[in-house]
């Protein structure tokens, strides 16, 4: 029974997707009947996750029936939290968004938790066949809410450019799987860990062959250089609800993965990708940063400059390392994690507050039309203003803290040069998002944009208060609200810690 208990939370979102497909079946049911329901799985979920929060554990329950291929332990419970939450504040967020679009239905809700339950079982895999169907799983869901609204030609453009392109790399990690069998005959990564202690180096070019396919799987899906062409067509075309999504919860599920590989199973030769990940690093900070400068529409603007963090995280991943049989930067974990919980925040604010905007109108959507903002609706000019600081890592929001600890351990693992070229992508920033900023107050309304009788008091200008609010804090917690232990910037590092070490539990 002790066992059953780590099922939980996966079992209940998949529970609950299937009681909306069914749901979805009586037109009686409103959408907003269906966020209800959703909310309600999603809370049950993450209180079981939240019961684990902070204990050290590693098991893999029922080997007879999983076969080993799911882990369970605390590094996973960090990444279902985020990953709930992420979801959750996604639906309340939307909630305006979904109600005032007619072709949103039922279904699409429990295509959600579907894409959440593949996301989690991804956070899970420790085997190379189950993370791909995981990772399918999620993906198709994805693909689908893409291109949800059907009668939309941008929304059917965008889901053929991304399931094309998603169908095609997917191949490419079938076939490194293939070949890392070929090589180790397993595709259990504990087994292929065992294989690559003990190969020679003429036993290993499969599997580095095989796992460099792989990591090109990895890449697109992080919109990496040089698979970062699909963002913005695909994030334009996506509902904006989903594109908030997309830019924030799916991309810590594909990290959740890649990250238990690296750190517990494929150690002693991450230092082969190095050179690569350098280079890749450089370009997706230059070309990230150059589409987000020359953006018009807000949405393409942020979407660009979702490229350019992904390049942060990549700084961090090199600077990981290894050298006599253990990593040599361990705290470069945490720094990743740490930066996935800030992008999640700052990501999910903008994007989410954006889709706030447009909800009953589509007029906000480049930066001339912001103009004015601050006097019309102030307390939205002032949350998205937050969101921006984050992003640019400003001081006193949690997205400074985060490219702090980033920048801090690339430079302590001997990567100057690359965090050089960061920190003046991160400068260059300031440019396109403080830009959104000036337009929202220094600028007379656009009497094209006004809006009459728009009522904010509702649940989506309340959930993105609260992310607002968790923004501010997570970059001055440690000093303004320490005797909150949950709201303390230390106690944001001890998880991660706890999570990273569970790894290595035997």
């Amino acid at each position: 029974m002790s066992q059953f208990l780590y099922l939980i939370p996966a079992l209940t979102i998949l529970i609950g997707a299937l009681v909306l497909m069914f749901m979805s079946m009586y037109e009686r049911f409103s959408v907003k009947n269906f966020i209800v329901v959703s909310s309600i799985f999603l809370v049950i979920a993450l209180g079981f996750t939240l019961s684990d929060i902070g204990s050290s554990f590693s098991v893999q329950p029922f080997p007879h029936f999983l076969n080993n291929v799911l882990t369970f332990d605390s590094f996973s419970n960090f990444f279902n939290i985020l990953l709930i939450t992420g979801t959750l504040l996604t639906l309340l967020i939307g909630e305006h968004y979904f109600q005032h679009r007619s072709y949103f239905k039922g279904e699409f809700f429990s295509i959600l938790l579907f894409a959440l339950f593949g996301m989690m079982i991804l956070a899970h895999a420790n085997e190379l066949v189950t993370a791909y169907i995981a990772l399918e799983i999620a993906s198709f869901s994805v693909y689908i809410m893409v291109g949800y609204n059907s009668e939309d030609s941008k929304r059917i453009e965008a889901i053929f450019k991304y399931l094309v392109l998603g169908s095609f790399i997917g191949a490419f990690y079938l076939l490194g799987v293939v070949l890392v069998y070929g090589a180790t005959q397993s595709t259990n990564l504990a087994e292929i860990s065992s294989f690559i202690s003990t190969a020679s180096s003429d036993d290993m070019i499969l599997v580095y062959i095989g796992l460099t396919l792989i990591l090109f799987t990895f890449l697109f899906k992080i919109a990496a250089f040089p698979f970062q062409s699909w963002v913005l067509d695909v994030y334009r075309g996506a509902p904006m609800v989903i594109t908030s999504y997309m830019a924030s919860t799916f991309k810590i599920a594909i990290f959740s993965f890649f990250l238990r590989a690296i750190l517990e199973y494929l150690t002693p030769i991450i230092d082969f990708w190095d050179t690569i990940i350098a280079v890749i690093t450089v370009l997706t900070l230059i070309i990230g940063t150059w589409l987000a400068i020359t953006q018009q529409i807000i949405k393409k603007m942020l979407a660009a400059s979702s490229i350019v963090h992904t390049g942060y995280l990549l700084l961090a991943f090199i600077a990981l390392g290894y050298k006599d049989g253990q990593l040599i930067n361990i705290d470069s974990a945490y720094a990743i994690m740490f930066y996935l919980i800030a992008y999640l925040l700052s990501a999910l604010g903008a994007f989410g507050l954006a889709s706030h905007i447009i909800s009953e109108t589509n007029v906000r959507v480049t930066y001339d039309d912001f103009k004015g903002l601050a006097k019309e609706r102030p307390f939205l000019a002032a949350m998205m203003t937050i969101f921006l600081f984050s992003l640019a890592g400003i001081p006193s929001t949690i997205g400074f803290i985060g490219k702090f600890y980033v920048f801090t351990e690339a430079i302590n693992a001997g990567y100057t040069n690359l965090t050089i070229i960061a920190i003046f992508a991160t400068i260059v920033s300031v440019y396109y998002y403080f830009k959104l900023i000036a337009m929202m107050y220094f600028y007379p309304t656009k009497e094209s944009c006004i809006s009459k009788g728009f009522n904010d008091k509702r649940v989506s200008t309340y959930a993105i208060a609260f992310v607002a609010i968790l923004t501010v804090l997570g970059g001055i917690g440690s000093a303004i609200v320490f005797f909150i232990p949950a709201m303390n910037i230390d106690a944001i590092i001890n998880l991660t810690q706890v999570a990273v070490q569970s790894l290595f539990i035997k």
